[in-house]
């Protein structure tokens, strides 16, 4: 399955290998990953067997996640994701801009993209993101039009073993 979205500002295509030295450049960011549970990367090949596993799930006849780049003017600036679980009836909503980017709209624009991809094609009846609590990635969700639904998790991030308070936004599409 290989889907294209279009805004009116970006387009939205499979994330790739060929995509490795833009997507290395935010994922091995400390500062822009540093709540973030499996980033930074640490070498070049851990995002591009990221990369190759986002490219295998593409190939799929019904994937478990679909991981778009986000492209602006034929540049890869980030990117934006769906994960189903088992049923396909709930997907979780995820997203990464190189910091070069931040404050244009283009996360939400993106976000708002995938929304409509996973809602009309893919039937999910509810949309969820997570954020560590010290994040400003919850505006982002309820400019989305996501709520708050539970601000009571925590998160532990495999890479440095810190634990935090994890926020939980949804929204219901039945």
């Amino acid at each position: 399955m290989q889907t294209v979205l279009q805004t009116e500002r970006l387009t939205l295509r499979p994330l790739a290998l060929s995509d490795a030295d833009t997507v290395h450049v935010y994922a091995s960011d400390p500062e822009l990953t540093r709540y973030m549970l499996y980033l930074p990367n640490e070498t070049r090949e851990e995002t591009l067997a990221f990369l190759s596993q986002a490219a295998e799930e593409w190939q799929k006849q019904a994937p478990a996640f679909f991981e778009f780049a986000i492209v602006l003017e034929g540049v890869q600036i980030g990117a934006v994701s769906i994960y189903l679980n088992e049923d396909r009836t709930k997907g979780e909503l995820g997203w990464i801009l190189n910091r070069d980017y931040h404050g244009k709209g283009y996360a939400a624009e993106a976000a708002l993209a995938v929304e409509e991809f996973a809602v009309r094609q893919l039937r999910v009846r509810k949309l969820i993101a997570h954020c560590d609590f010290r994040t400003p990635s919850y505006r982002l969700m309820e400019r989305l039009g996501l709520t708050l639904e539970d601000d009571t998790g925590t998160r532990a991030c495999p890479k440095t073993g810190e634990t935090a308070r994890e926020l939980m936004y949804s929204r219901n599409y039945i």
